[in-house]
């Protein structure tokens, strides 16, 4: 049965219900946060937060054991990755205490544009997109340019490249080759065959790494062929739809045996970028940037104005027509969303 598309008024209402269980929890939460601080705790320690659940987040201690903790009220929404100060407390529990400074946040906008933190102190964002479902360059370039305001090292992954017979695979080359143009890391790999698995873990070795991209494209059963021992949750496409499904329900922080972290996030199935101005949009499409400021016009939109450099730029061939027919889209997408 297809799932019944809720209205607006609908969507508040759930997500205001959904933020009153939580105020809830997060009130029990400061009770018990509070009767352990008036309790036996150990010393301050660092440690680094590999998953959050509501109220309480776990925290991984130097020596690699896991305590499920509490948090100061004071203290900002913590998520995967936070390097943090805490006290033990019994049976694995504790209190965090203070937060250190981030490097890098990624944050996703929610249904009403507000960003919401999602990892912190990450090296890389690896974009993962497949053949199945259908390749979506437009929730691609989203990605990118997603990446790009965060400052954060964007490398595109394409998976399930088993699917794709030799025909196949030539065609798809020159909708992809402008992404390496332009200086993007783009791995091919399979979790069938094991293609392109050396060159992946090459990339992440030594760095901390999160996946993105839409629900089915394959992050979890990556991350289950590069961490066998790691139990994951791994779904294949609804058939009803032919869309992925959600497998990954926290955010969670893994490490490799060889060194490096790699955070698995809840797959999305359309990435908004309402957030974002036109101009930080535009900007986030790399090979335009060194373009910018050089049209006729000030408000220059790219479109029909006269002695455009963007367009100038794509009849000269350094900019892609698809990368440009897509900003236009994602441009409309965005002043123009659906009710």
């Amino acid at each position: 049965m297809a799932k019944r598309k809720l209205t607006r008024r609908q969507t508040w209402r759930a997500e205001k219900i959904q933020a009153e269980r939580l105020a809830r929890v997060e009130k029990k939460a400061a009770v018990v946060s509070s009767e352990l601080e008036g309790s036996e705790l150990g010393p301050e320690q660092p440690g680094r937060v590999i998953t959050r659940y509501g109220a309480q987040v776990d925290i991984e201690a130097e020596n690699r054991e896991i305590h499920r903790c509490m948090m100061r009220r004071n203290l900002p929404a913590l998520v995967c990755g936070d390097r943090v100060v805490w006290q033990a407390g019994n049976n694995h529990t504790g209190v965090v205490v203070a937060m250190s400074p981030r490097d890098s946040l990624l944050e996703r906008p929610d249904a009403d544009n507000q960003l919401k933190p999602v990892a912190a102190n990450i090296d890389q964002i690896l974009v993962v997109a497949a053949v199945q479902p259908a390749l979506d360059l437009d929730l691609l370039n989203a990605y990118l340019v997603a990446a790009e305001l965060t400052h954060i090292t964007p490398v595109l992954v394409l998976n399930k490249v088993d699917l794709l017979t030799p025909a196949a695979r030539e065609k798809l080359r020159p909708r992809l080759q402008p992404y390496a143009d332009i200086g993007y890391t783009l791995l091919y790999a399979s979790t069938h065959t094991e293609h392109g698995l050396d060159d992946l873990n090459t990339h992440l070795r030594g760095r901390t790494s999160i996946f993105v991209g839409q629900s089915g494209v394959g992050k979890s059963s990556l991350i289950q062929m590069l961490l066998p021992k790691e139990t994951l949750r791994v779904a294949t496409l609804s058939e009803s739809t032919g869309q992925g499904r959600h497998t990954t329900t926290a955010t969670q922080l893994y490490h490799f045996p060889g060194g490096g972290e790699l955070i698995d996030s809840p797959g999305v199935r359309a990435f908004r970028l309402g957030h974002a101005s036109i101009a930080q949009i535009t900007d986030g499409f790399v090979e335009f940037r060194s373009y910018l400021g050089l049209c006729r016009f000030n408000d220059c939109r790219h479109t029909v104005e006269p002695d455009c450099a963007l367009r100038a730029a794509i009849i000269d061939g350094h900019i892609s027509q698809g990368r440009f027919d897509s900003y236009q889209r994602i441009l409309h997408s965005v002043e123009n969303p659906a009710r």
